[in-house]
C-alpha cells in the first residue's frame, strides 16, 4: 500500500477514484450503524479535549470500509493521515522513520497489523504506549540506547485476522472496533448512492438484484456494479434492471446465491472429492490451486455466513445446503451436517 502524500492535510488513498464511491466523513458512511456511533463519540470527545485520538483497530473480513474509516478519521479530525501496511515495514528503521515524521495528532495507518515483524511490534510497543521510540546504536559492548521522544499520534491498525494479533499490541488499542458483514438494504443503499455518482441509470429492482449477490461486502457491490453498467452499455442500451442485471451477473459467474467460481469450486471438491468433510482447509486449497490464507479470509466467512461450510475440529464439512445449492446427492452414511 502506497505512503499516502503528507502535503495534503486531507488526504485520500490512490483507490478512492472513479467518482470518489468512498465516502469521505461519518454522515455518508453507510452500514455499521453501532461502530459508526461509537467512532461519532471518540471523535467528538477527542477534539474537545484537543488530544489525540487513543489508538483504534478495525476487525473484520475485506471489503468492510476499514481503509475508509481509517481515512474518515483523519478528515473527521482534520490531520494528516500516513499509511502504510505490515507486510511494507520490514526493518525497525522503516517504522522509525514514519513515526518521526508524524506531527501531533497526525493519523498512522498500517493495513494487515497482524502481519507485522516481531522485532518491528516491539519497536512500536513503546511508541504506542509513551509515544517513544527505543533505537539501539551499534552492538556488542559498545552498544546503547537512544530515547527518541515522538509526537501524540493516533495508530489506525487494520486486520482481517484478529486472532493472530498478539496480546501485547492487541492490549495497546483503545478502542477496538469489529465490522460484520452488510445486510441487503444497506447494500442496496450503497448501490443508489454509487449508481448515482457513476450516472448509471437502474431500477430498483435492478439494485435489489445486485445487492442480494454482493456478498454482504461494499467492495464486491461496488465492483459488481460497475461490471453490470459495462455489460448494460454494450448489450442493454445503458439501462439496467433485473433482467440485464441477471443476464451480467451469470455472464461474471456470480450466481443466485452472491458465490463465484471459485467458490463453487471449494464446495465441488469437498463435496465430490472429499465426501463432504471433514476436510483440512491446506488440503482444500491444493485442490483448487489457491493459498490456505485466501480460503480462510476471503471465501470461507461468506460460506460460513451462507450456511453452506462448517468448521470443525477436525476439518471444513458441507452443510445440506451447499449439497442441495451443487444439486449433488449426498452419500448415504457420509458426514452431512445438517443447517437449521
Amino acid at each position: 500500500m502506497p505512503v499516502t502524500n503528507l502535503t495534503d492535510p486531507h488526504p485520500l488513498p490512490e483507490d478512492f477514484t472513479e467518482g470518489g464511491l468512498r465516502p469521505t466523513n461519518l454522515d455518508d458512511f453507510v452500514g455499521q450503524a453501532r461502530v459508526v456511533e461509537q467512532l461519532r463519540v471518540f471523535l467528538e470527545a477527542a477534539r474537545k479535549r484537543e488530544e489525540a485520538l487513543d489508538h483504534v483497530l478495525l476487525c473484520g473480513p475485506p471489503g468492510l470500509g476499514k481503509t475508509t474509516l481509517a481515512h474518515i478519521v483523519a478528515r473527521e479530525l482534520e490531520v494528516r493521515l500516513q499509511g502504510t501496511s505490515g507486510p511494507a515495514l520490514e526493518r525497525p528503521g522503516d517504522l522509525a522513520g514514519i513515526l518521526t515524521s508524524l506531527a501531533a495528532g497526525d493519523v498512522l495507518f498500517i493495513d494487515e497489523v497482524h502481519r507485522l515483524s516481531t522485532v518491528v511490534e516491539e519497536y512500536l510497543y513503546p511508541a504506542m504506549e509513551d509515544y517513544r521510540l527505543d533505537i539501539v546504536i551499534d552492538s556488542g559492548p559498545a552498544a546503547r540506547t537512544v530515547k527518541l521522544e515522538l509526537q501524540r499520534f493516533t495508530l489506525v491498525g487494520a486486520t482481517t485476522r484478529a486472532g493472530l494479533l498478539s496480546a501485547p499490541i492487541r492490549a495497546r488499542f483503545g478502542v477496538v472496533l469489529r465490522l460484520g458483514y452488510y445486510p441487503a438494504g444497506e447494500i442496496a443503499a450503497i448501490l443508489r448512492r454509487s449508481a448515482a455518482l457513476l450516472e448509471v441509470e437502474i431500477d430498483e429492482d435492478g439494485v435489489g438484484e445486485i445487492a442480494r449477490r454482493g456478498r454482504g461486502t461494499p467492495r464486491v457491490a461496488n465492483r459488481l456494479l460497475r461490471r453490470v453498467r459495462d455489460y448494460a452499455q454494450v448489450r442493454a442500451g445503458g439501462v439496467i434492471d433485473t433482467a440485464v442485471a441477471d443476464e451480467a451477473l451469470r455472464l461474471l459467474g456470480i450466481d443466485e446465491l452472491g458465490l463465484d467460481e471459485l467458490d463453487r469450486r471449494i464446495l465441488d471438491k469437498l463435496c465430490r472429492s472429499f465426501g463432504g468433510g471433514p476436510t483440512g482447509v491446506k488440503t482444500i486449497a491444493v485442490a483448487v490451486g489457491e493459498e490456505p490464507g485466501t480460503l480462510e479470509e476471503v471465501h470461507e466467512p461468506f460460506l460460513i455466513q451462507q450456511g453452506l461450510l462448517q468448521r470443525t475440529p477436525k476439518g471444513r464439512v458441507a452443510t445440506e445446503r451447499a449439497w442441495r445449492h451443487l444439486d449433488i446427492k449426498p452419500p448415504s452414511g457420509g458426514q452431512l451436517r445438517f443447517d437449521g
